[in-house]
């Protein structure tokens, strides 16, 4: 056989596995968008990958794709499963049934990946099974199919009278005729209908969130404690500097849900449990008659970076957490609260910060509107002075009070410490590009929930530190915007930031990476002055 006959039989088969694996992913969604929309194929898989990942692995994609790191998840499983389908392809085409093999022990991990996630019912196992069924049997379809199509090998080559003879005796042998046409018709339509059927699947499922969440006719209850009003002089009129307030859709979201959980309203609820006198149970609508609270509060990431912008401020409608466990009665015993989202994520939350009288809420609204979807829709956890990891629990359904001696949460199994108290910090955001000789604005924002921020304060390539001015706070649980008027000379310089807190902590130079507890070190940023 020649050599560009063989890669025409592998580049062949190589399709095959492709277009059968795609067809069958695609046969999966569309099948999950009937019996399980909140999950499908890829997605399941992709949440056990998730799971399974070591925290370093997935710090690093933090760090490295930010709040898009979901996407480079799913981009690098579709890859991979690319490279599986068209070595399947091949290796059946040359050793059957091996690849016909491969495919039901990817798919055989794809029905341990359904089995395994939270919310888990034997219905959803039908989306990876048809996904198995449709690549097995286009697969074996279509790599005979292929095999059709290619030539038959010559008893003996001719002798090549030059190299352009050698080069046409040799492409006379490709595939050609009515067998290769039918092979890239029978390729061609199960790719489409492939395409159609995953298109279709994700289409009704985003049909199925709005419809079952029907968040657009929600109407929020106006407060029984409204937010202050924003002072005077709390916001600064700084090009590039961090708004004061997080619009909802640039709030950074950072979570383990790769597909965003359905959830109707009306079905929602919260239970109350463990080390309590009572078990209590809240529906929806009894916690919308409750007197609700709104609060201006900052959350941050644990694998935020110095300087880094998985951080937000928001004013969120939510009803008190103390107050809701005061109606539970909490065992004396307990030190912890473990809130559980419908998605199977876990946060251990210490009992005393949500008693100790800061406005840690069970919230409802953002910003004056229902939560977005992927910001936890219906109802998620707000917790001043507290990584999100420990506290910010999205699509919540039960806080169970606990022991951190007899219970782990989710991140805390995976190497990060208990309690995750957020530090202080600041940050320079503007200016970002280069600046003229002269008076030039150095502004940014500085947070230290629970606590609140005395001062900022400024210095250039090392020299000594200057106050910036501080704007007026909302609260001590939001951040605060800075600013400092820099005389600035030619050359290139370096800024640095730090803050001091209200209990008289300055903020620590020593730079530390985000594992275990959040990082630590001062923000700089080099300038060049023209």
């Amino acid at each position: 056989m020649t050599g560009a006959v063989r890669t025409a039989r592998r580049r062949d088969a190589a399709l095959a596995g492709l277009v059968a694996v795609g067809a069958g992913l695609g046969s999966g969604e569309l099948v999950a968008a009937f019996v399980a929309p909140s999950g499908g194929p890829i997605t399941d898989v992709g949440s056990l990958a998730v799971d399974l990942a070591p925290a370093w692995a997935k710090d690093a994609a933090i760090a490295l794709f930010g709040t898009a790191d979901k996407l480079a998840l799913i981009v690098g499983i579709a890859l991979v499963l690319a490279l599986l389908a068209a070595a399947a392809g091949v290796l059946e085409a040359i050793r059957p049934p091996i690849g016909t093999l491969l495919v039901v022990a990817a798919g055989a991990a794809g029905v341990v990946a359904t089995a395994t996630r939270a919310q888990f019912s034997p219905l959803d196992l039908a989306p990876p099974l048809v996904s198995v069924l449709v690549a097995v049997v286009l697969l074996r379809r279509l790599v005979r199919l292929a095999a059709r199509a290619a030539p038959a090998v010559p008893a003996a080559p001719a002798a090549p009278a030059s190299d352009g003879a050698t080069a046409d005796a040799e492409a006379s042998t490709l595939p050609t005729g009515p067998d290769r046409r039918r092979f890239l018709a029978w390729a061609a339509g199960s790719a489409a209908l492939g395409v159609l059927a995953g298109i279709g699947g994700w289409t009704l499922r985003a049909g199925a969130r709005v419809a079952s969440a029907a968040r657009d006719a929600i109407r929020l209850p106006a407060p029984a404690t409204p937010a202050p009003a924003i002072p005077a002089g709390a916001a600064f009129d700084v090009d590039g500097l961090t708004p004061l307030i997080t619009p909802n859709e640039d709030f950074y979201r950072i979570d383990t849900a790769l597909q965003v959980p359905v959830i109707d309203p009306a079905d929602w609820q919260l239970r109350v449990h463990g080390q309590v006198d009572r078990e209590v149970t809240l529906g929806w609508d009894e916690l919308l008659a409750l007197p609700l609270e709104e609060h201006a509060v900052t959350l941050a990431c644990v694998s935020n970076e110095v300087g880094g912008s998985l951080i937000g401020n928001a004013t969120w409608l939510g009803y008190p957490i103390a107050a809701l466990l005061d109606r539970a009665g909490v065992s004396a015993d307990a030190d912890m609260v473990l809130s559980r989202s419908i998605d199977g994520f876990t946060a251990g939350t210490p009992l005393e910060v949500l008693r100790d009288g800061r406005a840690a809420l069970l919230a409802i609204g953002m910003n004056g509107e229902p939560l977005p979807a992927e910001h936890g829709f219906p109802v998620r956890l707000v917790v001043p002075g507290l990584y999100g990891y420990v506290s910010a629990t999205k699509w919540v359904t039960e806080l169970e009070v606990t022991r951190f001696d007899r219970a782990r949460a989710y991140w805390t199994d995976r190497g990060w410490s208990e309690r995750g108290p957020v530090k202080l910090s600041s940050r320079i955001d503007v200016p970002r590009e280069p600046v003229a000789t002269g008076t030039v604005v150095v502004a940014g924002v500085a947070w230290y929930q629970h606590v609140g921020v005395e001062r900022v304060e400024v210095r250039v390539d090392g020299g000594a530190w200057q106050e910036a001015e501080l704007a007026n706070a909302i609260s001590d649980d939001a951040w605060v915007q800075w600013r400092w008027a820099w005389d600035a000379s030619p050359g290139s310089h370096e800024l640095q930031v730090r803050a001091v807190g209200s209990d008289g902590t300055v903020q620590t130079a020593e730079r530390r990476p985000p594992a275990p507890d959040g990082a630590t070190g001062l923000d700089r940023r080099t300038v060049e002055v023209r």
